[in-house]
């Protein structure tokens, strides 16, 4: 089931009702004409190849949600010829490693390109999750934020877009959704300061590491049961959309991550991420090994670092 931004209740303030206006007639949040894709730098790399046996009824989707890679990725690495046809116990290998984008400070970031949010408290990464995020059609804007809102077992009032949706698709027109398992924000709703929009549960698993949403943040069941009783109201909220991601590790090596870019399709990544380089010279990066991650993009880190000769 698609699902609205988020929660809209009636309220008393015709300022917030204003507000809300754009949202509620389905008009979806347009992102600025500045916002382009970039190259970000890393601070560390995260998560790690594992092998994961398959348990029944589980789902490359499903897989996908859990560890935060993509389908594409599970069937190369595992040469699957019939990915439909995975069966209980089979081994599989997984590789969730992903590059955590640098900041200098506590909260929240969330990348869209690599449809993961992290969590930073006390200087530290207390939180890596893959995350479902806005349709090409209905983006998650990019931007800084923070919480304002906290709410258990939110009630979805269901915007007049999707029930115009519903109606054009035969489907019965809900116009409000208590909690429960059919509640698409699932139990937990962190509300953000653009009016409408917010991080959640779900009760779709297999949509998480997706772009499937109206513009809202959806967490698994586990990642935002810890960051919603991790922040408070007040907490930042940075959402970037940064398909390149570059790590130097403390050995000098050169580690290059690229995803594919829905929300900017026409962006040529090799041109964003020469332009990065030439401003950062003497970066030991091979340009051939470079090269190919950026044309493959997997969302993968790669050693890209340049062989340097010896005396």
């Amino acid at each position: 089931m698609k699902q609205m931004a988020g929660p809209i209740r009636p309220v008393a303030l015709l300022g917030v009702i204003s507000l809300m206006c754009l949202l509620l007639m389905g008009v979806p949040f347009k992102a600025s004409a500045r916002e382009v894709a970039q190259v970000i730098e890393a601070g560390q790399m995260a998560g790690g190849i594992t092998h994961y046996s398959v348990r029944k009824k589980d789902m490359l989707l499903s897989i996908r949600g859990q560890f935060g890679v993509s389908v594409r990725s599970v069937i190369r690495m595992n040469h699957l010829s019939h990915p439909d046809r995975i069966f209980p116990g089979e081994i599989l290998l997984i590789d969730n490693r992903h590059l955590v984008p640098k900041t200098g400070q506590d909260g929240i970031v969330i990348n869209i390109a690599q449809k993961r949010l992290f969590f930073f408290q006390g200087g530290k990464l207390v939180l890596s999750t893959p995350v479902a995020l806005g349709m090409p059609t209905w983006k998650t804007p990019a931007g800084t934020f923070h919480l304002v809102r906290k709410e258990t077992n939110p009630v979805w009032v269901v915007p007049l877009s999707i029930q115009r949706d519903m109606k054009y698709h035969g489907e019965k027109v809900l116009k409000r959704v208590s909690p429960g398992p059919d509640n698409p924000l699932g139990k937990y709703w962190l509300g953000l300061s653009i009016p409408g929009y917010g991080i959640h549960g779900t009760n779709a698993p297999s949509s998480i590491f997706g772009f499937t949403t109206h513009g809202c943040i959806r967490l698994p069941a586990n990642a935002i049961l810890r960051l919603f009783h991790g922040v408070m109201r007040g907490t930042p909220v940075r959402i970037m959309d940064a398909p390149i991601l570059f790590f130097q590790s403390g050995t000098g090596k050169s580690f290059l991550e690229v995803h594919p870019d829905p929300y900017h399709p026409g962006l040529d990544l090799r041109e964003t991420f020469k332009h990065w380089e030439l401003s950062r010279p003497g970066l030991p990066i091979d340009q051939e090994k470079a090269e190919r991650v950026l044309k493959f993009h997997d969302g993968h880190p790669v050693d890209v670092s340049r062989q340097v000769g010896h005396d």
